[in-house]
């Protein structure tokens, strides 16, 4: 009875501590057997003096969107696996752990996986880094030296040949474009020296972009990755490998990447034919226009006498597709152009005056150093190989990156189109001008610090213009 005086002082209209407590009791009942909203129970004021209160009930009108009884689900029920060990032993003979050492004696573990009958191995490049001798176990316990085929760092991919090799268990490569935010996966690697460990989780995300390389289009898992897993694979509940596991995030704990087995794929034929990938090249600088979509890549110049000249391209299309994939960024451009070899067709499609055009451009190799004039477009500094322009105010501070000259110091220093430099010499940048003036401003004997951004990664860069 304490207790409800002391809740009168602080409303005349209250429920008493035991209404409320049934009222809490029918509302679980109620919503356990599907039956209609439960009420609360509320007073109202006497109609007239000295007569006593009347108990109504106050219905609950919920103003947010709820599953009503016997309503429909938002996606079907599904069962989980109640184990992955099917999974696991169908694909995991195909696995491999590789142990790389130099002459320093130092070593280096990782992971890889089969993907021919005669001893083709993927793994990561970082892996098999200045290592001296490989040496690569199956699951069955024999070990094979093994020598690289091809190496590319910016990709973080490697192709390695064992030796006495025949008749493998290989895995099968499935489509990284399938995936979706939510999807079950399933690593295998050899973190810390732990042969053939087991791991599962979701994907994360899509398309992240870490600051790795000019080609980051990373699959986020919390499939745990360590130490050992890099180069592994990365399997989807069909056994599928859907990725390459190759980094994680010092600062937390269940982020981790792998590169999309997609981008694998187009890229295994040119280490394997090249050894160290030459890239293919079309031959335009590109920029991010918001058109109908953010990130779209509009042609800005087309380089003389280059495939995408001969294949008709002209300033102001906007490039939607290569090889029948669409093409929603121009960073996606970048990758898909670049990863094929010099001497592949590649089907494109083109957005001009409305309407839909399909072209056929027969890439060629980069050039050593791109001829100036077809760098007219945006603000240029030739000392550096670039050409610049200024962002939407939207956007935020900095110029960004619209081409890099072939064979420039930027392009040896890493810089890509869609980087978006933010300082320069620890001067913050707001307009190209600026960042022409503090170039210049900078003696030639010194190096210009550049701070750039790409994706969400900030790095910084120190770049000895040339005279």
């Amino acid at each position: 009875m304490r207790l409800v005086l002391s809740c009168l002082l602080l409303s005349p209209i209250v429920a008493r501590a035991d209404d409320i407590a049934d009222w809490g009791r029918a509302k679980v009942r109620a919503q356990k057997e599907g039956l209609a909203p439960a009420v609360a129970p509320s007073t109202a004021e006497p109609e007239q003096p000295g007569a006593p209160a009347v108990w109504r009930e106050r219905t609950i009108i919920p103003f947010w969107k709820e599953k009503l009884p016997g309503g429909p689900a938002l996606v079907p029920a599904f069962t989980p696996p109640t184990s992955l060990a099917p999974l696991v032993r169908a694909v995991r003979a195909g696995v491999v752990n590789i142990s790389a050492k130099n002459d320093a004696r130092s070593r280096g573990l990782g992971s890889g996986f089969v993907i021919t009958s005669d001893g083709l191995v993927v793994t990561n490049a970082h892996v098999i880094e200045r290592a001296e001798t490989i040496v690569v176990r199956a699951a069955d316990g024999k070990s094979r030296d093994a020598r690289v085929v091809g190496r590319d760092p910016e990709t973080d991919l490697a192709l390695l040949r064992l030796t006495d090799a025949a008749d493998l268990p290989v895995v099968t490569l499935g489509d990284s474009d399938e995936l979706e935010v939510g999807d079950w996966v399933v690593a295998i690697g050899n973190p810390f020296g732990l042969d053939t460990s087991v791991t599962h989780g979701l994907i994360s995300a899509r398309e992240r972009v870490i600051g790795v390389g000019p080609f980051d289009d990373f699959i986020q898992t919390n499939a745990l990755i360590n130490p050992g897993n890099s180069g592994g694979p990365l399997f989807d509940m069909k056994g599928h490998v859907v990725g390459v596991t190759t980094a994680i995030m010092n600062q937390g704990q269940g982020i981790g990447f792998a590169v999309p087995v997609n981008l694998v794929k187009e890229l295994l034929p040119n280490l394997r034919d090249n050894g160290t990938p030459v890239r293919g090249w079309l031959g335009v600088t590109v920029s991010q226009v918001k058109v109908s979509a953010p990130g779209e890549a509009v042609i800005v110049d087309v380089y003389p006498e280059s495939p995408a000249a001969r294949a008709g391209l002209l300033p102001g299309d906007r490039l939607v597709s290569v090889n029948g994939k669409p093409v929603d960024r121009y960073q996606q451009l970048l990758r898909r152009i670049a990863i094929q070899g010099p001497g592949v067709v590649v089907k494109l499609g083109i957005v001009r005056g409305g309407k839909v055009i399909n072209a056929s451009a027969l890439l060629s190799t980069r050039p050593a150093a791109g001829p100036s004039k077809a760098m007219a477009s945006g603000g240029r500094i030739e000392s550096l190989g670039l050409v610049l322009g200024e962002l939407e105010p939207s956007e935020g501070q900095g110029v960004r990156v619209e081409a890099v000259a072939p064979g420039s110091i930027a392009e040896l220093g890493g810089l890509v189109v869609g980087d978006v430099i933010v300082e320069v010499n620890r001067t913050a940048v707001t307009s190209l001008r600026q960042l022409q003036e503090l170039v210049l401003a900078t003696p030639t004997a010194e190096p210009v610090l550049l701070k750039f951004k790409r994706g969400d990664a900030s790095r910084f860069l120190a770049l000895k213009r040339r005279s």
